[in-house]
């Protein structure tokens, strides 16, 4: 059986990554609205806001998988996998 504070610590390290990705995708979206409008407002004719987008962007996309995709195969999964196996045997 798995200890409490062991199961609270993996809890609440998931949650703060959880947290930091929604912090980011949240000033992502507000910051590059802000950009758009005023790259619309100021120059409409020379459109340089899909730079910016496209770099964070990018960015973006790695903390997506760092927190959603590549996530489940750290350190607990690696502990999982070992109690699991050794429960078969």
């Amino acid at each position: 059986m798995e200890n409490e504070t062991e199961k609270y610590r993996r809890a609440r390290k998931r949650a703060k990554e959880l947290k930091g990705f929604y912090s980011h995708l949240a000033t992502f979206v507000v910051i590059n609205i802000f950009m758009i409008a005023v790259n619309l407002l100021t120059n409409p004719n020379e459109l340089w806001f899909y730079w910016p987008l496209f770099g964070w962007g990018f960015g973006l996309f790695w903390h997506f998988c760092g927190v959603f995709v590549f996530n489940q195969f750290g350190k607990d999964w690696e502990e999982r996998k070992i109690k699991e196996l050794m429960e078969k045997e």
